[in-house]
């Protein structure tokens, strides 16, 4: 695997090419929702050639997620409030969305 691009202002790894719609998603959810749980899967490759796929990948995601954010709300509320904290990636770069959200009770 080839080594992260070191930014030299900062002194800090960047995130790999491949990596960046992922990571933004990741870091987006993890702050408006503080999962127990959370996993984002770029499947992109699946895609290819499809409606919506970009030979670079990073258009079609699948994000699991335990919240207890998410307790006491319906299947279309806690979608809809993964939409509006992922509105700028679902407006440019991300295709199609897979989402399974669970509130925290629901987990055990």
């Amino acid at each position: 695997m080839p080594a992260q691009p070191i930014d030299s202002r900062r002194g800090a790894a960047q995130p790999s090419p491949e990596m960046r719609v992922a990571e933004s998603i990741r870091r987006k959810l993890e702050a408006a929702f503080q999962p127990e749980r959370l996993v984002v899967e770029d499947e992109s490759h699946r895609h290819a050639g499809h409606a919506g796929a970009r030979p670079e990948g990073e258009t079609h995601f699948r994000v699991t997620m335990v919240s207890a954010s998410f307790d006491g709300l319906s299947r279309i509320d806690r979608q809809r409030r993964v939409y509006q904290v992922l509105a700028e990636e679902l407006k440019g770069p991300v295709h199609a969305l897979a989402l399974t959200l669970r509130g925290a009770a629901e987990s055990s």
